[in-house]
């Protein structure tokens, strides 16, 4: 099983950032917490599709995890 961390912020400026650590450039900002969670699970999900399109990985079960907001 692969387990994938999903991490979120506010900045500054109010916007919200997530990503996922484990997958570089699954970065997204939103207006709202929720928004920028649900944003960083789909990029997650399109990136492991391409590498599984391109046989860059092997199916796998799934598990993400979303941290506390701090």
């Amino acid at each position: 099983m692969t387990t994938l961390t999903l991490d979120s912020e506010q900045e500054d400026d109010g916007r919200w950032l997530a990503e996922v650590p484990e997958l570089p450039g699954v970065m997204v900002y939103a207006d709202s917490r929720e928004e920028a969670i649900t944003k960083a699970e789909i990029l997650a999900l399109r990136v492991l599709a391409d590498r599984l399109e391109h046989d860059e990985a092997q199916p796998t079960n799934i598990s993400i995890m979303v941290a506390a907001a701090a």
